[in-house]
């Protein structure tokens, strides 16, 4: 396979129904967020970045901060970008933005997600926890993860 290139930049309002027709596509048993939530985020003030083919949106990522931590609050490839490192330099944006704060990462990952789970333990997280019937309506569980923060 060739190299596929992408650029990643600040995910834009405009960015959301495309985000919602990524959630549905890879998130349909556990409640798929709306364009509405994606334009609720980004109104919120959280850090959202996209991955882009020149003007199509193949992932983003998303990372709320307080003064205190931030979390992931969702990252998602398209079925056809995935495995080639779309979501590890999602990952990377969102914790450099981090790292800037000084401040720890937390996040939840189905338990099932074996290539989520092990590209979080590869960007220093840990297990911190399990939450039962985390995501609904499906029921799946989810792990807590944590990485602390990188005051360097």
């Amino acid at each position: 396979m060739s190299a596929r290139t992408f650029t990643i930049a600040p995910l834009r309002a405009e960015d959301a129904p495309r985000c919602a027709e990524i959630e549905r596509a890879l998130f349909a048993g556990d409640d798929p967020w709306s364009e509405a939530a994606f334009r609720g985020e980004l109104a919120g003030g959280n850090y959202y970045v996209g991955a882009y083919v020149a003007d199509e949106l193949v992932g983003y990522g998303g990372l709320g901060l307080t003064d205190f931590e931030s979390s992931v609050h969702t990252l998602a490839v398209a079925a056809d970008w995935q495995g080639g490192g779309v979501g590890k330099t999602l990952l990377r944006a969102l914790l450099a933005k981090a790292d800037e704060a000084g401040l720890p990462v937390f996040l939840e990952v189905r338990t099932d997600n074996a290539r989520a789970i092990s590209l979080y333990l590869a960007h220093g997280f840990e297990h911190l926890g399990l939450r039962r019937r985390y995501y609904q309506p499906s029921g799946a569980d989810a792990y807590t993860m944590g990485r602390p923060a990188n005051r360097d």
